[in-house]
């Protein structure tokens, strides 16, 4: 269930919802656990951005961007510095919120991996959901590499039962052939149909993900690829707050190290477990 300052929540008629707002609020109150915020305008902000990270999925998958290795990563020079680890480094005289826009606008320039490609995912979503300002404020110095991101996008990853619409969950394939180790998994944001989009695999049922992963496992193997009850999102509260506090000025934050495991297609926790 939701509740605002600890009251049971019931949208009025100011909220104008649309039906991808409604299905997730549906899914909340449905939950066996509690959604609690401090305010409307805290549960207005993730539906919003939840909304946002669904439809910038729809626009990559609709997209020219490449799914491949690090090895074989490309970019647009324009915007971006492609690094000896198959990174893209923002340009200095560029703006954060230009070059994420190129990655949609020129995507026949792009090629990169599934776990690359969510970071984007969420830095397109909250660019449209906190305007190119207040963006550009937050998020100066963005290298994109796997799940390296920037400390204020606050991601966090937990196992759980319930998933929600703009979730991302993790496919695994834990027999994948090692010939084609971009085949271990895929990172999948759950639609507000059901559906999952992984780049390099399209929108597809998690039926179909299995199945196209099944067929990548090693001679002789048996053993299922399985959706994990690994979810992974932002911090939705974290970024509500960070984004008021930016209006008001922001001190020095730390980032985090990078770190290059040129391995393709892992989960969040695998990449924690890489940065340890």
């Amino acid at each position: 269930m939701i509740q605002i300052s600890g009251v049971p929540f019931q949208p009025n008629e100011n909220w104008q919802l649309g039906s991808m707002e409604k299905t997730i609020i549906q899914q909340m109150q449905n939950a066996s656990f509690l959604y609690s915020y401090y305010s409307e305008h805290e549960l207005w902000f993730e539906l919003q951005v939840r909304k946002n990270i669904i439809q910038s999925a729809k626009k990559m998958n609709n997209s020219q961007a490449v799914f491949t290795t690090f090895a074989y990563a490309r970019c647009n020079p324009r915007y971006w510095q492609l690094t000896r680890g198959g990174g893209f480094l923002l340009r200095p005289d560029v703006q954060p919120s230009d070059a994420i826009l190129d990655i949609y606008r020129n995507s026949s320039l792009y090629a990169f991996e599934c776990a690359t490609a969510i970071p984007i995912i969420y830095y397109h979503a909250i660019l449209n959901s906190i305007g190119s300002h207040l963006f550009n404020s937050l998020f100066r110095d963005l290298y994109l590499y796997s799940w390296h991101t920037d400390t204020d996008l606050g991601i966090n990853t937990f196992y759980s039962n319930h998933f929600l619409p703009g979730d991302v969950l993790y496919v695994n394939n834990p027999d994948f052939d090692r010939r084609t180790p971009h085949f271990r998994g895929v990172n999948a944001v759950l639609l507000n149909d059901g559906t999952l989009f992984g780049h390099g695999f399209n929108i597809r049922t998690s039926e179909e993900m299995i199945r196209i992963l099944n067929e990548k496992r090693k001679p002789g193997s048996h053993q299922s690829a399985y959706i994990t009850k690994l979810v992974t999102r932002p911090s939705f509260k974290y970024l509500y707050r960070v984004a008021s506090w930016n209006r008001n000025g922001r001190a020095y934050k730390m980032q985090r190290p990078i770190v290059h495991h040129n391995k393709s297609s892992i989960s969040y926790a695998h990449y924690l477990y890489y940065s340890m």
